[in-house]
Parts: structure tokens; C-alpha cells; sequence
């Protein structure tokens, strides 16, 4: 049986009140009879029911977070942010994978709600009006994190995708190289589109034409990687640099380029995005555009304490700066 309030008050012969003052940091409790009523928790193993203080306060202090994969080095790494400035805040955290799936998503979403969290933290790809219309209707704040949703209406935490893959490749083609090729996500995904604008973009300032050949979707895995640098082999011109949307991505396509004989960076200079530890596990290691993902966790999480705690809220659009960490899979 579980041991109840009701239990701990009889116990410590004090009324239910009293208990729940203590249970919950009242400073209004005698120290004696503070004392008292722990030493009662403790001899009962009494644990406080959460859901049932919910419905008292109104508050669970827990917070949803759905992400399409945790054991993606990407997805963990946001996730700890998340986790480490949730318990800095005292909210614990209610973890979903919905595998990139829409109808998981909102299933996913609408079962959060239902467990009366406080607010959620939302990782996905394509975010439709469907999402937006079930984020509107939310009774509790939701914030997107590495997440974008077009109109800007609901609070996010991203950087800015399409300057960061315009840097890189700006980079890589400051070192001569005139046929790059893009290693991309799935090509539906808001933030695949702004990467791609990016490329584009630099591109054109160098007034290179878009070789639809060189664009290659992947999935973000390794093995997707891989496939990618078996259809630039069949090119009848070859690129001489890869921008790759992922790291993951970046090493498949690293992997099946040496298969081939291929020199890293001699003859194929490679790219990759995130930063994740796989860019210094691969050789030769990776330059990678460095997207701060823990950086988003946590600030995506601090977002939404404010908006739990109805703190003001100045900019609900948050970009945070990037970079590019030149490593030896470039010249």
C-alpha cells in the first residue's frame, strides 16, 4: 500500500495542512514540528504524490520534451541542456522519442498534456499547420529547440542555417574548389531548405551555376552518407568538395570516398554540421560548422521557464551564433 499524507499527519500527530506546508518548503512550521513530521516521512517512506500536488497548485513542475531520436549523438546532446537547466530550475523532465513522425508527434503531444506537465520543449522536422494548430491550442507554453515553424509564430532557440551553410561553403570554395557537392537531409525539412539556400546563395556570389546532380538526399545516417558518395562516383565529373548536412552524414560519405581510393582532403575536401564528437572521431577529422546543441537545450529550456513563470519575454525567436571548426578533412 502507499503510504498517504494522511498517514504522515497521523503518524506525527499533526493535521494534513501541516504536513503539506512541510512536504512543500512553507517556512510557517514551528522547527519542532518540522522536525517531527520528517522524522515521520522517514520512518514511513512517505513519497510525495506529484500529480496530486499538481492538482492542488496547479503546477507538476515536470516538463515534456518530445525529440525524434535519443540515441542520435545530436538529439542527446540538446537533451542534456535541456535536463541540466530543467533540474537548475527543479522541473523534472518527461522524455518521448516520436521518430520524426507527424502522427506520433501530435499523439505524443496531446499524451504530454495529459500528464498535466507545465510546458514541453518540441524537437522535429517539417512542422505543419496541423502542429501549429495543436502547439496554439496548448493550455501550457511550448518551445521549439533546432526546431523551425515558417511563420515564427510559436517560441524558438535555433541558429541561423542558412548563413552557417553559406559560410561553409564560402569556405570551400575560397580554396578553389568549383564543384561541391550537398549532402542533405530530407529535402521537406524547413531547416534542409535553409541549408540549401544557403549553398545556393554562395553559389551565386561567386557566379557558379546549381548543378541539381550535385544535390544528394540523404537521411542524416551515416549509411545515407555512404550512398551519397557512391552517386558522385558515378559522375562523369566529379566534385573536388562535399558540404554535408550532418556529421554523420559527412563520415559515411569520408568512409566510402577512402573505400574508393580517394585522398582525404587531397582529392575531396569534406564539411560537415553540428560538431558533434564524431567530427574529432573520424579520420582525418572533421571541419564541421559547430551548432551549439547543448547551447539550444538549455537555452530552449530557460525559454520556457519564463513563459512557466510568466517572466517577460523580450525576443520570443532566438538565434544563437555559429561557427566552423577547420579540422583535417579540409586543406
Amino acid at each position: 500500500m502507499n503510504v498517504t499524507i494522511y498517514d504522515v499527519a497521523r503518524e506525527a500527530n499533526v493535521s494534513m495542512a501541516t504536513v503539506s506546508r512541510v512536504v512543500n518548503g512553507n517556512p510557517n512550521v514551528k522547527p519542532s514540528t518540522r522536525k517531527k513530521v520528517l522524522e515521520a516521512i522517514e520512518r514511513l517512506g512517505y513519497r510525495p504524490n506529484a500529480v496530486a500536488r499538481g492538482l492542488a497548485s496547479k503546477k507538476t513542475t515536470t516538463v515534456g520534451v518530445i525529440i525524434p531520436d535519443i540515441s542520435s549523438i545530436f538529439f542527446a546532446e540538446l537533451a542534456r541542456g535541456i535536463e541540466d537547466v530543467a533540474t537548475m530550475y527543479k522541473y523534472n523532465i518527461i522524455l518521448s522519442n516520436s521518430d520524426q513522425n507527424k502522427e506520433k508527434e501530435l499523439h505524443l503531444l496531446n499524451t504530454m498534456l495529459a500528464k498535466q506537465v507545465d510546458g514541453i520543449v518540441f524537437m522535429g522536422g517539417n512542422i505543419t499547420e496541423e502542429h501549429v494548430n495543436e502547439f496554439q491550442k496548448s493550455p501550457v507554453p511550448i518551445v521549439l529547440a533546432a526546431t523551425i515553424e515558417p511563420n515564427n509564430t510559436i517560441p524558438s532557440v535555433n541558429i541561423d542555417y542558412e548563413q552557417a551553410a553559406f559560410d561553409a561553403v564560402t569556405y570551400l570554395l575560397e580554396k578553389g574548389n568549383k564543384r561541391i557537392a550537398y549532402v542533405t537531409g530530407p529535402a521537406d525539412d524547413p531547416i534542409n531548405q535553409k541549408k540549401l539556400a544557403g549553398y545556393r546563395r554562395a553559389l551565386e556570389t561567386r557566379g557558379l551555376p546549381y548543378d541539381e546532380a550535385l544535390i544528394i538526399e540523404g537521411d542524416y545516417s551515416y549509411d545515407s552518407g555512404i550512398e551519397a558518395y557512391e552517386k558522385m562516383a558515378e559522375l562523369a565529373e566529379r566534385p573536388t568538395a562535399v558540404f554535408a548536412g550532418t556529421d554523420e552524414m559527412a563520415l559515411g560519405v569520408i568512409h566510402s570516398a577512402q573505400d574508393h581510393g580517394i585522398s582525404i582532403p587531397e582529392q575531396l575536401e569534406v564539411v560537415g554540421f553540428d560538431n558533434t564528437r564524431l567530427a574529432t572521431m573520424v579520420r582525418p577529422r572533421l571541419t564541421t560548422v559547430v551548432q551549439p546543441m547543448y547551447d539550444i537545450g538549455a537555452v530552449a529550456m530557460r525559454l520556457l521557464t519564463k513563459y512557466m513563470n510568466k517572466e517577460n519575454v523580450e525576443n520570443h525567436i532566438v538565434v544563437l551564433p555559429h561557427r566552423i571548426e577547420y579540422r583535417e578533412s579540409t586543406k
